[in-house]
């Protein structure tokens, strides 16, 4: 039911984008595309260091002594992101995907699952926080009241739901959860029981390691300012080059319009409306803002396909020596004496 319900998103999604374009028009945003011309190389180059500096956040977030190495975590951060602007599922399917490769790597299973869940939390802290300065700076920049207060309840409501998805990471959340899975399974003992305790305590852990925490939020917003480029290159080969402040303010809001849109595939749809809106502050047509999402899209292939295929030569790699030793292994020896 939930595969559906992704899958049916998912094209519902590829039909949005499908009428944006329609609407703003076929040919214009060709021409807008074309024009970026070499522009979409350095784009790719951009979003290679962007994801690259998001593998270091996550890291940074393990504790030094189970610390895998600093390859692994970059390359299977680009599974991650590969996962969830592709595949037919929620924006946070594929950071489920990242935790489960993670125990190819001799990485226990609850400190994967843990580092995960901070990370996904600093990302999207760090990404509110880059939404504040993006709207700062439109405030800054004397556009319309009405854009900045509608951007301000967008922000506030991205708070509280960052507020309450740190406190079910506590203690108070633990609890709950005990609670809810004790109500469903009665006095029976469950296996899982165990697995979430495991998972709290590394997340306690990893909390309690400030220093390495704060690194990693550096290293996180450090990204999402890196990301800025894409915006500015992209204009600046269309021909219609904006400054850095009014880039900041279009790649902050996009990515706060991707998070709220977390549970629709690659946010397909809504960031290409998302652009409209955002460019049309800065009296940007159409065309040209479909064409920024299209060049960002193109980078999210350019990545995703080679990431979802070392996605599978890992699961294949995972697989195969099982089976091999199920089939391969001699049957035991028959005791006479038994």
């Amino acid at each position: 039911m939930v595969a559906q319900a992704g899958l049916i998103a998912w094209l519902t999604g590829i039909a949005a984008v499908s009428a944006v374009i329609i609407w703003s028009g076929l040919d214009a945003v060709a021409h807008a595309v074309v024009s970026v011309g070499w522009g979409i190389a350095l784009v790719v180059v951009v979003r290679a260091a962007t994801v690259s500096i998001a593998g270091v956040g996550w890291w940074l977030l393990f504790p030094a002594r189970a610390r895998p190495q600093l390859g692994t975590c970059v390359v299977v951060r680009f599974i991650r992101e590969a996962a969830n602007v592709l595949l037919p599922m929620a924006q946070v399917g594929g950071d489920l995907i990242g935790a489960g490769l993670l125990t190819i790597y001799a990485v226990p299973g609850a400190l994967a699952a843990a580092s995960v869940i901070v990370d996904v939390l600093v990302q999207a802290a760090t990404q509110l926080l880059f939404a504040i300065v993006g709207l700062i700076v439109l405030v800054g920049l004397g556009v319309d009241a009405t854009v900045a207060r509608i951007a301000a309840m967008g922000v506030g409501i991205a708070m509280v739901g960052l507020v309450g998805f740190y406190w079910a990471q506590r203690r108070g959340g633990q609890r709950f959860l005990q609670y809810v899975i004790g109500r469903l399974t009665g006095d029976r003992k469950w296996r899982v029981l165990g697995t979430i305790d495991a998972v709290y305590q590394h997340l306690t852990t990893i909390y309690a390691a400030r220093s390495d925490l704060a690194a990693s939020i550096v290293v996180h917003m450090a990204g999402w300012v890196v990301g800025v480029v894409e915006v500015l290159i992209v204009f600046a080969c269309m021909g219609h080059p904006i400054s850095i402040a009014e880039a900041l303010v279009i790649e902050s809001l996009l990515h706060a319009v991707r998070g709220a849109a977390f549970a629709i595939p690659g946010a397909l749809g809504a960031q290409e409306g998302g652009l409209v809106l955002l460019c049309a502050i800065f009296g940007i047509p159409p065309e040209q803002a479909i064409a920024l999402s299209l060049v960002k899209r193109a980078a999210d292939l350019v990545f995703g396909i080679p990431g979802l295929v070392g996605w599978q030569m890992l699961e294949f790699g995972r697989l195969v020596p099982k089976y091999a030793l199920r089939v391969e292994r001699p049957p035991e020896p028959i005791n006479p004496d038994r």
